[in-house]
């Protein structure tokens, strides 16, 4: 089993579309010769999906992280799937966009400097896009470039003015998802330095379970295989602590939901982005492309459970996707 793990997971892009082809091909089959199924049962389909996984193991762990690799068990809608790749650093570069809101507090702007070294010291191949969540629209500062220089230099401080606030934080955050598109399929993450509040449909539908922008993201997120790395900073409009925290939690859902994670300190402003920034390195340098043969043709929200044997450490994974 893992010497058929390894060599599917050096499979090609072409070589994963072969062997979907040939997975369609032998299911349909099957069902010409009438295998396990009545005659007028209809023709289950088969897709590949491609979900973003992160181990976190601890720093004591004495067993190799490719062991854990290869005992990994993909289950969707509670029935296991047939895993056919498994990229990680060394095979498939990363595409990061990241995301600033606009009207954060000033002392945001002596963290410019942190996140430009943060983007400079990414892999070779990895390509990045520089956005602002600002008043009306995502302004891009740089589409996704493999110029990790140019990427970096084409960060500016934010405006730290209500001039700059966001309509809706997650409704540009979900343009910005949606450029995923055109990249190619493989690592995707989004850096993203938000307060999380949208107040845009009125108070009652902001918190993280009704905010409507909130999970239109999500779904974007999960369906590109888009994990979101969220920091919370607060805004200059302020709010009382209720608001604060909700925005918090808007965060954390959006991160936990797509296969990402969530950082603040308190509900002021984090005295310095440093300790966040290694830990979001870290978790990208053990973040893999995880392909699997899904089974599930019909339309809706399609859970996804990712297990192995582990006696300690996290595996990180999106909670699902909507087809």
């Amino acid at each position: 089993m893992r010497r058929r793990f390894r060599k599917l997971a050096a499979a090609s892009p072409a070589a994963l579309t072969a062997l979907l082809v040939c997975a369609c091909a032998a299911t349909a089959a099957a069902q010409k010769r009438g295998e396990g199924a009545g005659r007028n049962e209809l023709r289950r389909d088969v897709r590949a999906v491609t979900i973003p996984v992160t181990l976190r193991l601890p720093e004591r762990a004495q067993q190799p992280e490719v062991s854990y690799l290869e005992d990994l068990q993909v289950f969707e809608d509670g029935e296991r799937q047939e895993i056919l790749a498994m990229r990680g650093a060394g095979r498939s570069p990363l595409t990061l966009a990241v995301l600033i809101q606009d009207d954060l507090v000033s002392s945001l702007s002596n963290e410019i400097r942190g996140i430009a070294g943060f983007v400079r010291k990414l892999p070779p191949g990895s390509r990045v896009m520089v956005g602002y969540l600002s008043s009306g629209s995502l302004r891009v500062r740089q589409k996704f470039t493999g110029d990790l220089e140019r990427a970096a230099k084409s960060l500016r401080i934010p405006l730290s003015s209500t001039a700059g606030t966001p309509y809706n934080p997650f409704a540009l955050t979900r343009d910005a998802v949606k450029r995923f598109e055109s990249q190619p399929v493989g690592r995707r993450a989004v850096l993203l330095l938000s307060d999380g509040i949208d107040i845009s449909r009125g108070f009652n539908n902001s918190s993280p379970a009704n905010s409507v922008d909130l999970q239109r993201t999500i779904n974007e997120a999960q369906r590109l295989g888009v994990a979101v790395h969220a920091i919370y900073a607060p805004s200059v409009g302020g709010g009382d602590t209720t608001l604060l925290t909700t925005g918090q939690g808007a965060l954390s859902r959006l991160a936990e939901e797509t296969g990402g994670r969530a950082f603040y300190h308190g509900t002021a402003a984090p005295l310095s982005l440093d300790h966040f920034l290694r830990e979001v390195d870290a978790l990208l340098s053990r973040q893999f492309a995880l392909t699997y043969l899904s089974t599930h043709p019909d339309k809706g929200f399609h859970k996804v459970r990712v297990v192995a044997g582990m006696a300690e450490g996290e595996i990180i994974h999106p909670k699902g996707y909507t087809r």
